[in-house]
């Protein structure tokens, strides 16, 4: 799986190599649809901060989610590998909070924007395993809401 995500990043550590790298921002909201930004569109609210970085970077309109639920699409994204092939496959609790984790010894994304030169963040809802589970304690969490890979 890593020479998939190699592959996958050869493009922008190429790029990285000779420029400054570009911000990243990957914004995965449970339960959010292409129609529910006023920058795709959406006339009901309005989303003026989210539609400030559709404007000023580069958006993408096609995306695949490796699930119908929110762990193992979180899995999939990270790891980048198919639900089938991921260790995280459904919501399945864990008493007494969270869900089944990710090993520690995971390969991640954020590892290898980590070897790119980018410092690397998730905020929110992290969704892979239990407090001190493996996958948590793959992680340095500098608050409540934030946890840093790859450091």
């Amino acid at each position: 799986m890593k020479i998939i995500l190699s592959f996958i990043f050869t493009a922008l550590i190429t790029f990285t190599a000779t420029a400054r790298n570009p911000n990243i921002i990957y914004i995965l909201a449970d339960d959010l649809g292409y129609g529910d930004l006023s920058c795709f569109g959406q006339k009901h609210f309005k989303t003026p901060n989210i539609d400030s970085l559709a404007a000023e970077g580069m958006i993408f309109t096609e995306h695949y989610s490796g699930s119908t639920v929110c762990a193992p699409s979180r899995c999939c994204l990270l790891t980048g590998k198919h639900t089938g092939h991921s260790f995280v496959r459904g919501n399945a609790e864990i008493q007494p909070e969270g869900q089944s984790s990710m090993p520690g010894s995971t390969f991640t994304m954020a590892h290898m924007l980590k070897k790119a030169g980018y410092t690397t963040g998730v905020f929110g809802k992290w969704g892979l395993g239990a407090p001190d589970s493996d996958s948590e304690n793959m992680t340095i969490s500098t608050g409540s809401f934030m946890r840093k890979e790859g450091a």
